[in-house]
């Protein structure tokens, strides 16, 4: 018996980019003391509060089938957050609930593609896009957003890439890097995508997590409204990963088909999540600060440590929970870097090249730690770099 191409060639023969991801578990499961700083898991819990409107919600009894869009007062809920974040009117009609962001991203490129039709997406990249794109049997296909250009993607380098795509995703704030694309650079990309009859998924995750810059939400720009597709979860916003409850913004007429696809796949998401869901968007104003606000100092701290290293080069992020550091002054690459620091310190963390070949050189470091021992993890990196570095005899 042989298992479909669409199955097996979903990470292209390879791990998907996980290597380092996967030695890290398997040392810790052995006993080594391993500090993780690979995954954007918070280290902060789901606030009590949710799961205590989880629990009364599933003791209530609303632990059978949920209506497969959501809940009314859910997708209310989220509409009004949209509304009052972007700037655009969304209704009920405009949302769906899905089973976390990453099938959100699954949907929505099932909905943009047929088989065969080519999807584009920002490099550097979270691990699992060009997987997703090969999962409902599209073609992924690159587009370089360069360290030098503060990873903001050109609008030429889309432009060129677009002849006869389906569909473009982006990112921002956006993972591994922490750019948050520019009002001018999200208006390129509408251009484009309008110029070339582009669906755009714009995955937006990180929206609560924004310390330089401003958010510009691409349904927000002129004429994008029927052609974007826009991704949100409570995950990243509420630290209700394992909860696994996202959504997908879009017209009408999609959100109707997306309806009957899920219908087929995962037959909506349980309404005791639902309900805790709704309540952390009904309290959002006190509860997405707890989430958000220890970022924005870790992020801060990240910054003086590696300030003025001459091993490393920080991309100072401007928003979501990671730093990017440049790390070839160290004479290896992300990978090398990546795979020795782990074995020499016991510290995980992300090679760029995880993320596609525009991080590469590049780690990604995770900001999923309690800030004293963050601190000292990140010493420890630097100490490690700059040490390489002297064995090359400081030649940057």
């Amino acid at each position: 018996m042989k298992l479909s191409r669409r199955i097996t060639q979903v990470t292209d023969g390879g791990s998907g980019g996980w290597d380092i991801y996967f030695k890290a578990r398997a040392m810790k499961q052995a006993g080594a003391p391993v500090i993780e700083l690979t995954v954007g898991d918070h280290d902060i819990p789901t606030h009590p509060d949710i799961l205590g409107a989880m629990d009364a919600s599933a003791r209530a009894g609303a632990t059978g089938y949920s209506a497969v869009p959501g809940s009314e007062r859910l997708r209310a809920a989220i509409a009004a957050r949209c509304t009052e974040m972007t700037g655009v009117e969304t209704r009920v009609q405009d949302v769906i609930v899905t089973a976390g962001g990453q099938a959100a991203l699954l949907a929505a490129h099932a909905a943009a593609l047929d088989p065969g039709d080519t999807g584009l997406f920002i490099d550097p990249y979270y691990a699992t896009y060009p997987g997703t794109i090969r999962a409902v049997a599209g073609v992924p296909k690159a587009i370089a957003a360069r360290p030098e250009g503060g990873f903001q993607p050109r609008a030429s380098a889309i432009d060129a890439a677009a002849a006869g795509a389906r569909s473009l995703l982006i990112n921002s704030p956006n993972n591994p890097t922490g750019a948050v694309y520019s009002r001018r650079t999200m208006h390129q990309i509408a251009e484009i995508a309008t110029a070339h009859d582009l669906w755009l998924i714009s995955d937006e995750v990180y929206d609560s997590q924004v310390w330089q810059g401003t958010h510009v939400s691409a349904r927000a720009l002129d004429g994008m409204a029927e052609r974007t597709l826009v991704i949100g979860s409570m995950s990243k916003a509420f630290a209700m990963t394992g909860s696994r409850i996202g959504w997908i913004i879009a017209a009408p007429e999609v959100i109707r088909w997306l309806t009957i696809l899920a219908t087929h796949t995962t037959y909506g998401v349980p309404g005791f999540v639902q309900d805790a869901a709704l309540y952390a968007l009904e309290n959002r104003t006190r509860l997405e600060p707890l989430v958000a606000a220890p970022y924005l100092r870790r992020r801060d701290l990240a910054m003086r440590v590696f300030s003025q290293s001459p091993a490393l080069h920080p991309a100072a992020p401007q928003g979501a929970m990671y730093v990017m550091l440049d790390v070839r002054p160290t004479g290896l690459d992300g990978i090398g870097f990546a795979d020795a620091l782990l074995e020499d310190t016991g510290i995980a963390v992300m090679p760029g090249e995880s993320f596609g070949a525009a991080a590469a050189g590049h780690i990604r470091i995770a900001l999923t730690q309690p800030e004293g021992r963050l601190e000292t993890a990140l010493r420890q990196i630097r100490a490690f770099a700059e040490a390489l570095l002297g064995r090359r005899g400081g030649a940057a």
